[in-house]
Formats: structure tokens, C-alpha cells, sequence
């Protein structure tokens, strides 16, 4: 269902709310569509498929959709109301799939959107069948396995979305290299412990690389790109993207360690239990004083961080003024993101649309 927002109009901001959410609605219609029947096709009747079946469509309930939105405002930067590349766009959102399947095994997060992560589930299923062997690691497995098949399925969606091979052909370089760099990102993360601390211009690298990019950027590219977008577009979505980008990845950080569990999904505190070498800790230990510093540094070496060790952790790097002025920069980076779209060169209702998704990066609860 085409949305009713016809071009040309300049809508009220309740009115481009309204159409984001609508588009979200569609953008989750689609994948989880899309991923049920192929999920019944490749399982039904089939005992090791009794499982993913179910789990598969579900694990898409509870997603943000933002890089599904994303892509398609960059679509609208220079193509139609189209439903073809809203399923073209939706593709991604299998693609993050993939990514969260995977990011749960390597930090072994129980849980995913408030619920048991999928490797936990698969080896509650392992359990409750008695099968031999460790549950654990067939959870890991099935889990790695389930991530595999997302990335086959966003690839699938975006082939069998209708969008003519000519337009699609404008497309497939970056949806190429935004897997490629998302994979690269992920090793260069898996290898960023807290307990040696990278330097921030290092870690801007890896934050860019592992999400803002892939978040934000890639797909507003993905989607101007299949639309046929001019250089001019595409630079300024590009500056954009890599601004709110950094923005989102820096909130994200802020609600690994402060955030509410109701609303993250996750234990309070999980990115310090993880020993994450976050934004917000490595601009906490460049901030701190020589006494800061010195407890910092015993937390960083602790064999086990506790309750007890995540309350001092977030007191000393709030005492630090680190927390403060990461939340400065999200609000400096999400300014300057916005001051980079020029209703000149970025359609209107495109530029309206990326002034609310810079908002729901930045300023989400914690």
C-alpha cells in the first residue's frame, strides 16, 4: 500500500511522524512476510526445522526499522512512491538479522528486544528434547546457523523485489560493500576489550565502521543509489549519515551503561559487564583526573564485574563528566546533520523525514 503523501506537499511534522510510522508498519509487513514463507518452505513438517519455524518471523517483532527507513527516504531523495523498492528497502532489516544473530553468540547476550536471545532458545529447545551433547554450544550453532540464513533471505528480498535489474544493478555495489564493511567491523570490535583501551580517533574507526556507517549512511546511499540519485545528493546524505551515525552509536553507548532495561531490552550495565571498549569509557578514562584514572583502572582489570562494580563504574564515569559530554556531542552531531540538508538539493518531504529519524537516533530513552 503506496503511502497517501503526495509529492510536491510540504507536510506538518505530525504529518511526516504519521508517515514514518506507516512506513515502518509496511517496512516490518514485508520482512516478516517474506521470512515466514521462507521459513515454511524450508521447514514445515521437518523435525530440526519445529523451532525455527516460529522463531525466525518473530525475531524480527520489537526492531526499530531504521535502516529499512533510512534507505527508502534516500529512495524518495530521487524516485517515486514505489512499492517494489520499499520490499527492495525492507531487505535490510534481514541483513540486521543476521547481524544481531551473530553479535548475541559472540557476546553472549541472554537476551535480544526484551526477550531470550535465539541461541538461548535453541538450547532451551536442546534441553527440553534431552538430546546429548552441550546445549549451549547447539544454541550457538543453531543461532550462527539462523544468522546465515537472514543474509541469504536479504539478499533473496532484494532480488525478488521487483525493481528492474537496471536499477537494482545501481544498487548492488553498495549493498555489497555495506556487508563487507559491517563484517569488518564486527572483527575489529570483537578484538576492542576494555582492558586495552583503544585511543578515541581508533575508536571513532571502529564506531564508524561497525554501526554508524551501517546504520545510517550505507542505507540512505543504498537507497539514493537505486533511485538514480546526482553526486550532489549523495554527498549530502553521506555527511549526514556518517554525523548520525556516530550520533546513534554514541547514544547507544550511553544506554549500554545507563540504560533502563525496561526500555533497552538488556541487564543494566550490560556493555561494562561485557568489558566493551565503548565510546563512553574510553572518553571517561581520557577525561578522569590521576585518582579517577587509578579506580577506572581497577575496574578494568577486575576478573568479574558485579552489581557493586557497575554502580561504581557508572558513578566514577559520571563523575568524570564523561556522560555529560558525550551527550553534547550527539546533540553537536545531530546540528550539524541537519544543517548539511539543503531542501534545495534534497527534496522536501525527504529532508523533513531525515530531520524526525535524527531525532529518534539521538534522543531516545534511557
Amino acid at each position: 500500500m503506496a503511502s497517501t503523501m503526495a509529492a510536491g506537499t510540504v507536510p506538518s511534522k505530525e504529518a511526516q511522524v504519521a508517515w514514518l510510522d506507516a512506513l515502518g508498519g509496511r517496512c516490518l509487513a514485508e520482512a516478516h512476510g517474506f521470512v515466514e514463507a521462507r521459513a515454511a518452505e524450508h521447514f514445515s513438517g521437518r523435525g530440526e526445522g519445529e523451532l525455527a519455524e516460529t522463531v525466525l518471523p518473530q525475531f524480527l517483532a520489537g526492531g526499530k526499522f531504521l535502516r529499512p527507513m533510512f534507505a527508502y527516504v534516500g529512495w524518495r531523495c530521487g524516485g517515486p512512491e514505489s512499492d517494489a523498492a520499499l520490499r527492495a528497502a525492507s531487505s535490510l532489516e534481514l541483513l540486521h538479522c543476521f547481524a544481531l544473530a551473530q553479535d548475541d553468540v559472540m557476546d553472549a547476550s541472554a537476551l535480544r528486544r526484551g526477550r531470550p536471545a535465539l541461541h538461548v532458545r535453541f538450547a532451551r529447545w536442546h534441553a527440553e528434547q534431552g538430546w546429548s551433547g552441550s546445549a549451549d554450544r547447539f544454541g550457538e550453532s543453531a543461532a550462527t546457523l539462523a544468522g546465515d540464513l537472514f543474509l541469504v533471505w536479504s539478499e533473496q528480498l532484494l532480488r525478488e523485489s521487483g525493481l528492474d535489474a537496471e536499477t537494482l544493478s545501481r544498487g548492488w555495489p553498495r549493498y555489497d560493500a555495506m556487508r563487507a564493511e559491517l563484517a569488518v567491523g564486527q572483527l575489529a570490535d570483537l578484538v576492542n576489550d576494555a582492558r586495552t583501551l583503544p585511543g578515541w580517533d581508533a575508536l571513532l574507526d571502529v564506531l564508524r565502521r561497525k554501526s554508524g556507517n551501517y546504520t545510517v549512511r550505507r542505507p540512505l546511499e543504498f537507497g539514493a543509489a537505486l533511485a538514480g540519485c546526482g553526486p550532489d545528493v549523495m554527498a549530502a546524505l553521506a555527511e549526514y549519515g556518517g554525523l548520525v551515525g556516530e550520533a546513534f552509536q554514541f547514544m547507544d553507548d550511553l544506554l549500554g551503561v545507563f540504560g533502563d532495561p525496561a526500555v533497552t531490552g538488556k541487564p543494566a550495565g550490560q556493555d561494562l559487564r561485557d568489558r566493551k571498549a565503548s565510546s563512553v569509557v574510553v572518553l571517561a578514562v581520557e577525561m578522569a583526573d590521576r585518582r579517577q584514572r587509578d579506580e577506572l583502572g581497577e575496574l578494568l582489570n577486575l576478573t568479574t564485574v558485579d552489581d557493586d562494580a557497575v554502580s561504581r563504574w557508572r558513578e566514577l564515569i559520571t563523575a568524570t563528566g564523561a556522560r555529560e559530554r558525550l551527550g553534547e556531542l550527539i546533540r553537536e552531531r545531530a546540528d550539524k546533520a541537519l544543517a548539511v540538508i539543503d531542501p534545495a538539493v534534497v527534496p522536501r518531504q525527504s529532508a523533513d523525514a531525515l530531520a524526525v529519524l535524527a531525532t529518534r537516533c539521538t534522543e531516545r530513552d534511557q
